[in-house]
């Protein structure tokens, strides 16, 4: 009965049924065109964040395959890595804040680069004049690239933290993880174990952004994930260039472990807490400063 009534009705109002069927229709498009716009909006600006990080794999593409006068191909790099963190710098794509944090992966990376050479994890096959015990400075830029990323997509993004556990968890969590680099060649690997706590501590953190307008969220944890398997893509690309070699890969370029991607999953995790902190500091000693000054026009 109710097939033969919806007929029926079909039957009586043919312009107005068809009518709600393209309004439907348009509705659906344009659903769908304003999804495929925020998806290139969303798209330019991660792109516009790995500025830093795609001039590092052209570099190593181009000193890979074009001859090199006067410097070897590792002294180049680090020329080139310099040249354009100036320029990041003079251009406004970074800011002096953002180059202090930057530098502050380049320690940390460059410290666990000789630790990591000197255990026989990684080489640098290649001469060059610019390297330390076997490392050349131009790497510690590959994890200084890392943070450049996560400073700019946080800007770009306009990004929030939602639930972020206090200071007092996340900044032994993340010591714990970076320690954990160096203390399991010598004692028992901890990383499985340091992974369950990070999905203990940030299960209910959220990480909110904006894209044309519009605000988005996502576990904090599926982000960790994300950006370390996208990582090891980059580090399968870098590899094959030479920036670095696995000693399987010494006769010839082969596939990074897959394992690598929890390795590298530790590294953001720790690379997003450090940036994250630091960005909270700031917002409270601008608050803090902002508070201050309104006290002390009320009291004159």
């Amino acid at each position: 009965m109710k097939g033969e009534k919806h007929e029926a009705a079909v039957n009586e109002y043919p312009p107005l049924c068809l009518m709600i069927v393209r309004v439907r229709q348009f509705c659906r498009k344009s659903r769908l065109i304003k999804a495929f716009v925020q998806l290139v909006r969303f798209g330019w600006a991660q792109v516009l964040s790995c500025v830093f990080p795609v001039v590092i794999f052209a570099s190593l593409a181009l000193t890979k395959i074009a001859p090199l006068p006067l410097l070897p191909r590792y002294d180049w790099l680090l020329v080139i890595c310099l040249l354009m963190q100036w320029w990041m710098v003079r251009s406004g794509m970074e800011t002096r804040d953002e180059l202090k944090v930057i530098t502050l992966f380049h320690v940390i990376g460059l410290a666990l680069e000789l630790f990591k050479v000197r255990m026989g994890s990684w080489s640098y096959p290649e001469e060059g004049y610019t390297k330390i015990f076997g490392v050349p400075l131009y790497s510690g830029f590959m994890y200084a690239s890392v943070a450049s990323y996560l400073c700019q997509a946080w800007r770009r993004l306009k990004v929030e933290l939602v639930q972020w556990p206090p200071f007092w968890m996340v900044v032994p969590l993340a010591s714990a993880i970076y320690l954990n680099f160096f203390t399991h060649h010598y004692w028992v690997d901890v990383r499985w174990w340091l992974s369950s706590l990070v999905m203990l501590v940030f299960w209910r953190s959220w990480v909110t952004y904006e894209v044309g307008g519009v605000r988005y969220r996502m576990p904090l944890v599926l982000s960790f994930l994300l950006i370390g398997f996208f990582i090891w893509i980059a580090e399968n690309i870098a590899t094959f260039f030479g920036a670095w070699q696995y000693p399987n890969q010494v006769k010839a370029w082969s596939l990074v472990h897959l394992g690598k991607v929890s390795s590298w999953c530790l590294l953001v995790i720790v690379s997003f807490l450090i940036v994250a902190t630091l960005k909270q500091v700031k917002t409270m000693a601008v608050t803090g400063a902002v508070e201050r000054s309104h006290e002390d026009g009320k009291s004159l």
